[in-house]
């Protein structure tokens, strides 16, 4: 499994370098003076977002990351070179806590954001530093300080404005692959989806938006049953919920199983985050290709309209009712932005 959204790396700056005890020494000066030079800065640490990740991998196999330290100081007042400051790159939607803390440090979700995470030490000061009138020989010099140094967690929450949401084998990647160029896995097993999948999906001509493809959730996953808790954190940042239904189920005998079903994975959402319980949601009815399931859809829709719920009937394979649920999403995320701003 290649997607990983939650690490753990040691993340140190640079020390900063000592400076220089030294005298001059040349023909013809016989009280050349002291001339020991200071020592350079210790590199930084900085965090920068990069649009070409979309996981945390390679965290995953390299843990310890270092600035270069700065160059100590020399004779002849020659200043040691700074250490080179290190740029972490990481996926929009990364969290940094501090490991031993558990604060969080910074939240970047802007393409390019740049933050310093820790600061290299200062060089120390050379003895040239501390000639004065009355001691124009001084035998000292300043080590250099410290750089600052971290445990550090990295959580990744995908950025989506739509997050998919249903029952395994609901026909959630199925449907993405329908309306964007995703390529999640499709087979006729539970938890075929076992990572999160983004798609971007155009609408209006110009627009678009990003869907994110959640691995299905069971009774009991907020506490950690089925895939639990790992991915249910990718669906905090979306915008609207599509609530996938699937009417092929031969296990559900009565039209009230399919609500119990859609009631059991609200609950789950909810456990996890009271705040997802108020987004707004869209019921989608799946495999309407089979006619069975299309006559069924017919009887189904009216018991979700009287929760209040807008619903689609839609055939992914077919393309069947694809277009207007784009449609209607398109007009609800230009609603819900509208209303945030």
């Amino acid at each position: 499994m290649r997607f990983v959204d939650e690490v753990k790396i040691q993340v140190k700056a640079g020390d900063g370098g000592r400076g220089c005890v030294s005298f001059l020494r040349e023909k013809f000066i016989p009280r050349g003076g002291p001339d020991g030079g200071d020592g350079g800065d210790g590199g930084d640490v900085y965090l920068q977002v990069d649009d070409r990740l979309t996981t945390l991998l390679d965290y995953r196999y390299h843990a310890h990351y270092k600035a270069e330290r700065g160059v100590h100081g020399m004779g002849k007042n020659r200043h040691g070179k700074n250490g080179e400051s290190i740029t972490l790159k990481v996926p929009a939607g990364t969290i940094i806590y501090n490991d031993d803390t558990g604060d969080i440090i910074a939240d970047l979700t802007t393409l390019g954001e740049r933050i310093k995470l820790l600061s290299g030490g200062m060089g120390g000061r050379g003895n040239a530093r501390f000639a004065t009138s009355t001691n124009r020989a001084p035998r000292h010099c300043q080590p250099g300080t410290e750089g600052e140094s971290m445990r550090v967690r990295m959580e990744l929450k995908l950025l989506a404005d739509v997050g998919l949401v249903g029952m395994p084998n609901a026909g959630k990647s199925t449907l993405i692959r329908s309306i964007s160029a995703a390529r999640p896995k499709v087979a006729d097993y539970p938890f075929t989806t076992l990572v999160p999948n983004l798609g971007v999906v155009p609408y209006a001509g110009y627009k678009s938006f990003v869907v994110a493809d959640i691995p299905g959730l069971i009774a009991g996953a907020s506490e950690g049953q089925g895939l639990g808790t790992r991915f249910l954190r990718h669906v905090e940042r979306t915008d609207l919920f599509l609530h996938i239904v699937d009417l092929s189920d031969p296990s559900l005998e009565d039209h009230q199983d399919y609500l119990r079903n859609f009631n059991i994975i609200n609950h789950e959402l909810k456990q996890h985050d009271p705040l997802l319980a108020q987004k707004p949601q869209i019921v989608v009815l799946s495999k309407n290709d089979v006619t069975e399931v299309r006559e069924r859809s017919l009887e189904v829709t009216p018991i979700f309209e009287q929760q209040g719920f807008e619903v689609f009937s839609i055939g992914a394979i077919s393309g069947d009712g694809l277009d207007e649920l784009v449609r209607a999403i398109g007009a609800r995320l230009d609603k819900e932005h509208s209303d945030q701003s």
